[in-house]
């Protein structure tokens, strides 16, 4: 038996966040960019507070900074804009704070606006939450916000929702809807960034949501995260794990994702860590170890690990 979950509400189509009618009194959590970007202005929401400090990976006392300083305000709800670390902050306010979280997202890659995952960082180590209160009430995908993407952000999290349905795929815990979407969601990423129709990559990542949200991203996320607390960009660092992942796992999309790496040209990664160490943490991560194809020891992991300080 298999249970499928997912937002009640997903909006999606050019313009459908200047056509939505925002409440007034909404709690925005965005990144210092939004402003600059004239984000905020295009939502066309009059009356709003605003946290506009996400950063990168963000820390779990952030989440609790921005649950102090506005609990006693009168919010109607809560609007994560931005990429997936502004989302996951917002699912865990939201959440928490018993609002409804309306999720927008303004890079295309996390999928977060569609998962009841938010991954903050705990005493230094990405952690992932699930729950179904932080389901987004609201998903509005709006391909506006790609138009001004740096094209280091856009490769990112375009390499991001590669990862995330080219893994759900191959998940134990996967069935015939989830690899149905993700085989969907890889088709229409793969087209996107070859070919060089990024308009195409936020339809690509709103089914990736939908597809690895139900079911788990395996071996290649579980490598990643040791990355990531050296500084790597998420989705610069699967570029290389998830690469080498399904090298191991023999992933029929093994050759499709690495010749999306080759496209995109990610520089080098080489982790600073002892690997035996890093081995460790990684084998800690059983949600995503557990629903690997094959089953992965300390060795195999050191012997990947190995191999993405070794590309050329």
């Amino acid at each position: 038996m298999y249970e499928i979950k997912q937002p009640s509400n997903i909006i999606m189509g050019k313009n459908s966040c200047s056509e939505f009618r925002f409440d007034d009194n909404c709690l925005i959590i965005t990144s210092q960019g939004a402003k600059a970007r004239g984000w905020l202005e295009y939502l066309g929401i009059k009356n709003f507070l605003i946290y506009d400090k996400v950063e990168s990976n963000p820390r779990i006392e952030i989440c609790q900074d921005i649950i102090d300083e506005f609990s006693k305000s009168k919010i109607s709800n809560v609007i994560g804009l931005g990429g997936g670390s502004s989302m996951d902050v917002a699912k865990y306010v939201g959440h928490n704070m018993k609002k409804n979280k309306i999720l927008i997202p303004t890079t295309f890659g996390s999928g977060s606006e569609v998962t009841r995952i938010s991954v903050l960082t705990v005493d230094g180590q990405k952690t992932s939450f699930h729950n179904d209160g932080m389901f987004a009430d609201i998903a509005i995908v709006d391909p506006y916000f790609i138009k001004d993407t740096p094209r280091n952000i856009l490769k990112n999290s375009a390499v991001d929702a590669c990862a995330q349905c080219s893994e759900g795929y191959d998940s134990k815990s996967g069935n015939i809807y989830t690899k149905f979407l993700c085989k969907k969601a890889f088709d229409i990423l793969e087209d996107a960034i070859l070919n060089e129709r990024y308009e195409n990559l936020p339809k690509g990542a709103l089914i990736t949501g939908l597809g690895f949200g139900n079911c788990s991203t395996t071996l290649g996320h579980a490598l990643s995260y040791v990355y990531s607390n050296e500084g790597y960009n998420h989705g610069h660092a699967l570029a290389f794990t998830t690469r080498v992942a399904h090298e191991f796992n023999a992933s029929i999309f093994s050759e499709r994702f690495s010749n999306i790496v080759n496209k995109l040209k990610f520089e080098k990664i080489t982790l600073e860590q002892d690997l035996k160490d890093a081995a460790d943490i990684i084998l800690k991560d059983s949600k995503h170890l557990m629903n690997n194809p094959h089953t992965v020891d300390k060795n195999d992991i050191i012997n990947l690990l190995t191999k993405i300080n070794n590309f050329d």
